[in-house]
């Protein structure tokens, strides 16, 4: 790894810790040319699966979109910033795990609103709302109920 500061290629590892609940690496480096120190973090590149839009296009699975649509879904609720991205890392996970190059974007919206259900019910279904095109207030009244009905 090149230094920063001076572009050296000379580095050395000071200290190491496992960081994101050990889905990540973070290392203490210092610049054997000029002194100075900074931090990396070492994470494994994995493949998500492209998306399946209901239109049949294909696109690459965006986490920043994720993270939008949950962030939006959780907003003013007493929710922490780890708790969203431990979420995230969960869907992520679940999504890898079913092997497949390609998904439904369908199956993506699932996963978000089985992560927002344990997490906040109200964000859940301010979020189920737009997923599932609400049209009035008796469906609203439905997903409660449901929900209700699960706790």
């Amino acid at each position: 790894m090149h230094c920063p500061f001076c572009r050296a290629d000379d580095t050395k590892v000071i200290d190491s810790r496992l960081v994101a609940d050990g889905d990540a690496v973070r290392r203490r480096r210092e610049c054997q040319a000029c002194g100075e120190r900074y931090t990396t973090f070492e994470t494994a590149e994995l493949v998500m699966p492209r998306l399946i839009k209901r239109d049949g296009s294909r696109v690459p699975f965006d986490d920043a979109k994720l993270k939008t649509s949950l962030t939006k879904a959780l907003e003013k609720r007493p929710v922490s910033v780890d708790q969203i991205e431990t979420a995230l890392t969960h869907i992520k996970t679940r999504l890898r795990a079913t092997g497949e190059r390609e998904i439904p974007s369908l199956q993506v919206g699932e996963e978000v609103m089985r992560e927002l259900r344990a997490l906040d019910p109200v964000a859940y279904v301010r979020f189920a709302s737009v997923y599932r095109d609400f049209q009035d207030v008796s469906e609203f009244t439905e997903e409660i109920r449901k929900l209700v009905k699960e706790t």
